[in-house]
Order: C-alpha cells, then sequence, then structure tokens
C-alpha cells in the first residue's frame, strides 16, 4: 500500500524547469532515500509534496488524498498526518525547544490544554533522544546534532504516519550521522513510521534506507534498492555508487 504517490509532475521557477514528467511511488512503513546531484530538485520535490511549492502540472496523492483536487480541509487533514523536518531543523531561534516542539500543537490544535501541550512537546523530545533539560534551552544554546534532534521532536509532534526529512545528518560528524540513523530505524520501528529521505549521506543511504529513489534528468531515473541501482547501467548512478566513498559504504 503506497502512501505517497506522484505522476507526471512538473515544477519550475520562471522560465527554470525542475521537474518534467517525474513519477515517483512510496510504499507504506519503508524509508525511501531521495539522492540526486545539485539542482536536481530533491528539496523542491519534498516541497511540493507538502504544498510549499505549487506544481505546474501533475498529480499528488498523499495518504489516499488527491492534493491538486482535494478542499482546503481535506488538505489540511492529509498534512495533519504528516511531519517534516527542514534542514538544520529550521527551529524558531526566540523559543525554547518545548515551545518549539509545541508550535505545531497550539497550530493544529489550538484547544489543546496548554499542560497536555508541554507535556507532549517533552516527549516528543525524549523520543528524539534529548535530556529533560533540554527542552527549556534555546537553538542557540545547543549543539548542531541536538538542533537536529529536536527538529525531529517537532516533526513528530502531531504523531505523524510519515516524516519528511530533508538532508537529517548534513553537518554531523560521523558517530553523531550513526547515531541519527539509528534513531531514525528505533522510530520507524515503535511508531510504525513512513520516512521520505532526502539525502546525501551514503552511509546513511547503506544503513536505513529500504530502497533509494535516483533524481536525474528532471525526473526520477529509478527507485530500488542499491544493488539493483548499480545494476542499471545509468551514468550517474555508476559515479555516485562506484566512486571511492560508494565502495566504501556498500562494496565493490
Amino acid at each position: 500500500m503506497s502512501v505517497l504517490s506522484i505522476d507526471g509532475l512538473v515544477t519550475g521557477f520562471g522560465d527554470r524547469t525542475v521537474h518534467e514528467n517525474l513519477s515517483l511511488e512510496m510504499r507504506r512503513g519503508e524509508i525511501l532515500g531521495v539522492v540526486g546531484g545539485s539542482g536536481t530538485g530533491k528539496s523542491v520535490l519534498m516541497r511540493a509534496v507538502i504544498g510549499l511549492v505549487a506544481p505546474r502540472a501533475g498529480r499528488i496523492d498523499l495518504l489516499g488524498t488527491r492534493m491538486d483536487a482535494a478542499s482546503e480541509a481535506e488538505r489540511r487533514a492529509a498534512l495533519r498526518r504528516t511531519g517534516i523536518m527542514f534542514q538544520d531543523g529550521a527551529l524558531f531561534s526566540s523559543l525554547t525547544l518545548r515551545q518549539n516542539v509545541e508550535a505545531p500543537m497550539r497550530e493544529r490544535l489550538p484547544h489543546l490544554d496548554p499542560r497536555t501541550s508541554s507535556g507532549a512537546a517533552e516527549l516528543k523530545l525524549a523520543l528524539a533522544g534529548l535530556p529533560p533539560e533540554a527542552a527549556d534551552l534555546r537553538p542557540s544554546e545547543i549543539s548542531g546534532g541536538m538542533r537536529k534532534r529536536a527538529g525531529l521532536a517537532r516533526a513528530l509532534a502531531l504523531d505523524p504516519e510519515l516524516v519528511f526529512l530533508d538532508e537529517p545528518t548534513a553537518g554531523l560528524d560521523p558517530i553523531g550521522a550513526s547515531a541519527f540513523d539509528r534513531l531514525i530505524l528505533d522510530l520507524r520501528a515503535a511508531l510504525d513510521l513512513s520516512v521520505f529521505f532526502v539525502t546525501h549521506d551514503l552511509d546513511s543511504l547503506a544503513a536505513i534506507c529500504d530502497r533509494v529513489a535516483v533524481l536525474a534528468d528532471k525526473r526520477v531515473v529509478a527507485v530500488g534498492t542499491v544493488p539493483e541501482l548499480r545494476a542499471i547501467g545509468h551514468p550517474w548512478i555508476e559515479r555516485y555508487f562506484g566512486g571511492p566513498r560508494g565502495r566504501a559504504a556498500f562494496g565493490a
């Protein structure tokens, strides 16, 4: 069963076309890695799915809702079942980590009791691997790795079924990145999540992704396991997975 289905997607800005006739299907419960060279529109694809970029053409079905034909209420209901972690967490600098996690609750669930939302936020921070004392700190007072975890906690705020992660391990040292990968696996198992994982981290692809979608030539050129992708013979895929870092992550 799919949680996300994209067919014939076209996106662009001005005279520039980013995606053309892009199609992709994501299965429920999987961690789907999304890779591509610089400028292939990995983040633009994610933003088109969640409604931050208006597609020029094509169809997006998100959790059973056809987003281009849905009413505003139906679109909001579908998005309510998702969580988004932007690069570097994209936290509100003036708010504590607790308040950052509470922000989606206050927006989507305005009648929620403040004590309940505060307790829920603390639970999400704990799920993301942060200590209790971190709840009252601001983003400027914590490390980059902790900001990533706080961003993940906010993505989990509304108990989503599908989580979008945009370069979640970028900028982390190898130990921190590996710990974050393990956290994603643990949360997928515990919360029955599906994860749309935009990354360029070969180690993360090897460690946690069930399948990988490759963006090139303005579309998804292949989807599959890494061995399946390496057998295709696409030039960019061969360079990406067959280079020194790819061989280190996946073997010769």
